[in-house]
């Protein structure tokens, strides 16, 4: 189980780092049709970059897992908000529900 837990905590930050950097067009797309500011927008980009390079840590450091993936779950939960919100289909949806699920799977295999 340890093996799968570092393998999901690797796929939440490359997932997280691919579409914050490499997609990052997509996001400011996503964002202006949320409503929400180029503010926030860089706030919640630095924060998950920040939470995926701790969640990499957390290879080495078990201890930093349960905070970044919470938080990283939190974001998920309100990105999936901001889908409904805007009524995105559930394709759109899809990958931060898939995120969330693994988040909440880091989360709980860390505090066994």
């Amino acid at each position: 189980m340890e093996d799968l837990t570092k393998l999901v905590q690797i796929a939440v930050a490359i997932s997280v780092a691919y579409v914050w950097v490499f997609r990052f067009h997509n996001v400011v797309k996503e964002f202006k049709e949320f409503g929400l500011s180029d503010l926030t927008r860089n706030f919640v980009g630095a924060a998950k970059i920040a939470l995926a390079t701790l969640l990499v840590a957390g290879i080495w450091y078990s201890s930093l897992v349960f905070i970044p993936a919470v938080l990283m779950g939190l974001f998920m939960i309100g990105a999936q908000y901001f889908h409904f919100k805007v009524k995105n289909p559930f394709i759109k949806r899809l990958p931060s529900l898939i995120l969330l699920i693994l988040c909440a799977f880091l989360a709980l295999e860390s505090i066994q």
